[in-house]
């Protein structure tokens, strides 16, 4: 039997040639105290369960890190897909969005609808679902030819994925099963049921949200449920949007594509309209609140806050109000003073490299009715200079402010709360790929910036990939945890947007080197986007859109 040679951290183990990785992630585990569940070998991510065929550098992927935490979550998708099948017969589970640290679900009817669950519906979804892992059954793939697999799902009732496979590119289809039951997934899977022990189910609002386990040095722990009433709102207003433009799925927005122009065009007319309404219901709002001085809006990276601040601006101006703009930008504190993040580099994301007390007498000031000079950050030189521009506004104006703190009661501590009106703007809610594969916002929003670095900023996707995983720990620190402080939220998801991306985003990640790190990420989004015709007129966009703000010729000027 051929023996081969795989190393990990410098150490070299031999194994047989077919033989798989589990036994020395098992054994490297007892080591390093951490649980793994797959691996990346030859910069490449496989299962822990797939035969190895060549000798080659391992690195072992661990439950603390993203790549672990989304297999894990397929895994526990899998077996709770499998136990609504078993318990709720004519019925299918759908799974939605994130909220906290879970992500919410629904049970659905034949038609559609949502079925009424009681707590009794959840402690045996639950039980079912740990005899699961307590069974331990293996996870096996195998490789399907695609009309095949759609005629298998098709005869279980999955007729979601149907549609996602249809016009999907690949001729063959990749497919697990545990157990009995069979299912597909755009990703990896742990190598048996046995390694999903942590988690917990709780009823919330028509459905539930099962919580996924958190990480502290060698501690697993699955934190209590903490509601997120603002947040689940949207998501329900995006349903509402979903079901006014008959779209329930990645494969019903193909179908639409799939007519044609005219079919397309109508879809974004729809949709933008629906974003104009939401603004302009926004508008009204902060209209009709008579002391409303000061408007704070807040997102992360990548979520059209900019976009939607302009289009805001235009609608507080046709219902008659004279709205001003303050870039926060130009209160940066001189760059010797900015603070310096744990890996020794300046933080610009972080509250304190913000001249908050000079904010806060200047808006003050300009509220008292005084002429204020903003000052202007020299962003060469690293310093603030003495702008020249003088300021003064009307007793019933109102300063619209936008950044990344915009939620956080410390950037404007002196402004009374009666004065404020507060707007969380992000890409809240996508489309999913199918009932049981979610899109998640966050890989939206760096589809989003990662074209926007390579128009506009010089930057190709590899750079784009390599800061992220900052831009995110900047956003978990300085503007999720204040997401709920806002007085409105608005979605900027629009449900063609990736399909306009697409046609940009497909050649900038083709090019990532296969030997970088970041690599394996390229290769995830490439499939994601695989799944997606794309929209080529894009001239139907309108120019106010906030897709424009990421692709280009933008009424705005930014």
């Amino acid at each position: 039997m051929e023996m081969l040679k795989v190393y990990v951290n410098g150490n070299e183990y031999e194994i047989q040639y077919g033989s798989t990785l589990e036994s020395i992630a098992k054994e490297y585990e007892k080591k390093s105290g951490k649980i793994i569940v797959g691996a990346r070998m030859n910069n490449t991510i496989i299962e822990l369960f797939r035969p190895i065929t060549k000798s080659g550098e391992v690195t072992f992927i661990t439950l603390d890190t993203q790549d672990g935490m989304r297999i894990y979550q397929r895994g526990l998708f899998f077996i709770l897909h499998a136990s609504v099948r078993n318990i709720f017969k004519d019925s299918k589970l759908k799974i939605l969005h994130t909220i906290g640290h879970g992500v919410y679900c629904e049970i659905r009817d034949k038609d559609n609808k949502v079925r009424q669950i009681n707590e009794t519906d959840i402690q045996n979804l639950e039980d079912q679902m740990k005899k699961w892992v307590e069974s331990d059954f293996k996870f096996r793939k195998s490789e399907l030819q695609k009309s095949l697999a759609m005629d298998l799902f098709g005869s279980v009732g999955m007729e979601d994925k149907v549609k996602l496979l249809k016009y999907r590119k690949k001729k063959t289809v990749k497919v697990y099963e545990a157990d009995g039951h069979i299912d597909y997934f755009y990703g990896y899977m742990p190598p048996s049921t046995g390694y999903l022990k942590w988690f917990k189910i709780v009823k919330y609002d028509q459905g539930f949200v099962i919580l996924l386990p958190k990480i502290f040095g060698e501690t697993v722990t699955v934190p209590d449920f903490k509601p997120f009433p603002k947040l689940s709102a949207v998501f329900l207003e995006y349903s509402r949007w979903l079901e006014i433009m008959e779209i329930d799925n990645v494969g019903d927005l193909n179908e639409i594509i799939a007519k044609g122009e005219r079919a397309v065009t109508d879809l974004i007319i729809l949709a933008e309209a629906l974003h104009e309404k939401k603004i302009a219901m926004i508008s009204e709002e902060i209209k009709n609140r008579k002391n409303v001085r000061l408007v704070l809006i807040a997102g992360p990276s990548s979520s059209g806050k900019t976009t939607f601040s302009k289009r805001l601006m235009v609608q507080l101006k046709a219902s008659g109000l004279k709205p001003i703009a303050i870039s926060l930008d130009d209160y940066f504190v001189d760059r010797e003073r900015t603070p310096r993040d744990e890996n020794g580099n300046y933080d610009f994301e972080a509250l304190e490299a913000l001249d908050v007390e000079l904010f806060n007498r200047n808006l003050l000031d300009l509220f008292d009715g005084k002429e204020v000079e903003i000052p202007k950050f020299n962003f060469v030189l690293g310093r603030r200079e003495a702008s020249g521009t003088k300021m003064k506004i009307d007793k019933d104006q109102i300063i619209i402010v936008e950044g990344i703190h915009g939620l956080n009661p410390k950037l404007t501590e002196l402004v009374p709360e009666d004065l404020k009106f507060k707007i969380y703007a992000s890409a809240l809610a996508q489309l999913n790929l199918d009932s049981v594969n979610r899109l998640h916002t966050t890989d939206v929003r760096l589809i989003r910036r990662m074209v926007r670095d390579s128009k506009f900023r010089g930057h190709d996707a590899l750079a784009t990939l390599k800061m992220w995983d900052s831009v995110r720990r900047g956003e978990e620190k300085n503007i999720f945890p204040f997401q709920e402080n806002a007085d409105v939220m608005f979605n900027s998801a629009l449900v063609y947007e990736i399909s306009v991306l697409k046609i940009f985003a497909e050649q900038l990640l083709a090019v990532v080197p296969d030997n970088e790190p970041e690599s394996t990420e390229a290769n995830r989004l490439l499939k994601i986007l695989d799944y997606f015709l794309p929209i080529t007129n894009i001239e139907d966009i309108p120019r106010t859109s906030i897709i424009r703000e990421f692709i280009g010729r933008s009424a705005f000027r930014y």
